[in-house]
């Protein structure tokens, strides 16, 4: 069982966290509702009318899934590399290395604000999909199973960023030229069914891939690829960047000068 003073300090910066971007939710929550609109307007109401079905589906309800969990894996990742960063430039996470509590419960504090943030824009995000679409959920535990697998690996995945950050510039870095490719070569838009044999053998390598088809057999009952393949991936690259993360703390990779 975990001490209670750990339970204390592990609250506490989640609750830290939590606060962090709810006093600039302005900031922080309604741009991205805001895009997933816009994509909803024209991607799902403009130009899905002239596509027509996607998967047995309408092509705004293929999309939906999608863009819901790329607003959840941006903006988990996001936060906690803006956060985890900003205590670095301002020199106070050396208060959190040095306080008597395991590296875990600065990591666990870090992920859970990442976390909620993720499942909040989605949440919101999700409300404003009911505009445009009916949604139907065809598998609640596969669901939620995903999105908050997906928030929590994209949680460390931020943090993992803001530990090799030496700028703010180094942010950016990540999410524009690799994340944001990942996520709109990741069958957001489409069905993998419908490229070249090869580019579907090369989207297999795609880790957010699995993620999205899972969160959209969680609403409609379909996938590209097999939920086992899904959660595995999904587990692994949780393992391996977790793993990577306690070492880099337990080291001082990027903290200590």
């Amino acid at each position: 069982m975990m001490n209670s003073a750990y339970v204390i300090a592990l609250k506490s910066l989640w609750i830290k966290e939590i606060n962090r971007f709810l006093r600039i939710w302005i900031q922080t929550l309604v741009p991205p509702v805001i895009t997933m609109s816009l994509y909803f307007v024209v991607f799902g109401n403009l130009i899905g009318s002239r596509i027509g079905e996607m998967s047995g589906f309408s092509y705004m309800s293929f999309i939906v899934p999608g863009l819901i969990m790329m607003s959840v894996i941006t903006n988990s990742y996001s936060n906690v590399a803006s956060s985890f960063f900003s205590a670095k430039f301002q020199r106070n996470v050396e208060e959190l290395l040095v306080a008597p509590v395991p590296n875990y419960i600065i990591i666990w504090g870090y992920i859970g604000g990442g976390v909620t943030r993720g499942l909040i824009v989605g949440f919101m995000v999700t409300c404003v999909s009911l505009f445009f679409v009916d949604l139907q959920i065809y598998n609640l535990p596969v669901l939620i199973l995903s999105v908050v697998c997906t928030a929590v690996l994209f949680s460390i995945g931020g943090l993992l960023n803001a530990i090799f950050a030496r700028s703010f510039d180094d942010i950016s870095i990540i999410p524009t030229f690799i994340l944001t490719p990942l996520t709109y070569l990741g069958g957001v838009f489409y069905s993998i069914s419908l490229l070249p044999e090869f580019w579907q053998g090369v989207s297999h390598f795609n880790p957010i891939f699995y993620m999205i088809n899972a969160f959209r057999y969680g609403f409609l009952g379909i996938s590209d690829v097999s939920l086992v393949w899904s959660f595995l991936v999904i587990v692994a690259f949780t393992v391996a960047l977790y793993s990577l993360v306690s070492v880099l703390l337990k080291k001082g990779v990027g903290i200590r000068s």
